[in-house]
């Protein structure tokens, strides 16, 4: 169990290598906290763990850790680089939510889903990387990031639910490698009327009347052969 010193300004913590899991709120709220060590002894980052450390500004996960829990880092605004290792296979409900300085961020290939409201509301966040080892990008993933500019979305996702990229204002290029887009099954508000007026889709050769008449896609108005 962590024990974090009660009345101090927390500003720098070294986690012992005795401990294995960072527990629910374990952090919540440390304000002043601005660099952290994980040890490789940790396996899992609860729910809520770092929520509100507005002031960490980087961090990295060890190989151990197999589970990032629910909201782990909402509102580390000022958390411009994280580091996700490939033993995780989940990014959970709101893991990074409102993290306002990432700019980027590299997801695994063993990472198979994107949970609810995952990098919602990262608004500085200008390009990510989805593996081919993602089958799911959940309910507004990645909504209101506002400086995202390009997606590529590899034909081993299969579902992309509600709102995913609503709000992304700044999205110029939207890049599917699905030769079938009844492949993928899509929400009518994955994207908003911005992106669809504004946004370049780039398909592959072969499938753009199939684009162009599907219920979602079709609502693009520039569609391109990648």
């Amino acid at each position: 169990i962590v024990k974090i010193p009660q009345g101090k300004r927390l500003e720098h913590y070294i986690i012992p290598d005795s401990v294995t899991s960072i527990g629910y709120r374990a952090f919540y709220e440390c304000s002043s906290l601005k660099s952290i060590h994980i040890p490789d002894s940790v396996k899992t980052i609860g729910e809520d763990a770092f929520n509100g450390c507005s002031s960490l500004e980087s961090i990295d996960i060890p190989d151990s850790v197999t589970n990032i829990g629910d909201w782990a880092f909402y509102g580390c605004s000022s958390l411009k680089s994280i580091h996700i290792p490939d033993s995780v296979t989940s990014i959970e409900f709101g893991a990074f939510n409102e993290c306002s300085s990432l700019k980027s961020i590299l997801i695994p290939n063993s990472v198979t889903s994107i949970g609810d409201w995952a990098f919602s509301d990262c608004s500085s966040l200008k390009s990510i990387h989805i593996p081919n080892s993602v089958t799911s990008i959940e309910y507004g993933a990645f909504y209101g990031c506002s400086s995202l500019e390009s997606i590529d979305i590899p034909d081993s996702v299969t579902s992309i639910e509600y709102g995913a990229f609503y709000g992304c204002s700044s999205l110029k290029e939207v890049h599917l490698y699905h030769k079938q887009p009844n492949d993928i099954s899509i929400d009518d508000d994955t994207f908003d009327e911005t992106s669809y007026d504004n946004c370049i889709l780039f398909i592959p050769s072969g499938s753009r009347w199939k684009y162009r008449h599907h219920p979602v896609f079709g609502k693009f108005e520039h569609i391109e052969i990648e």
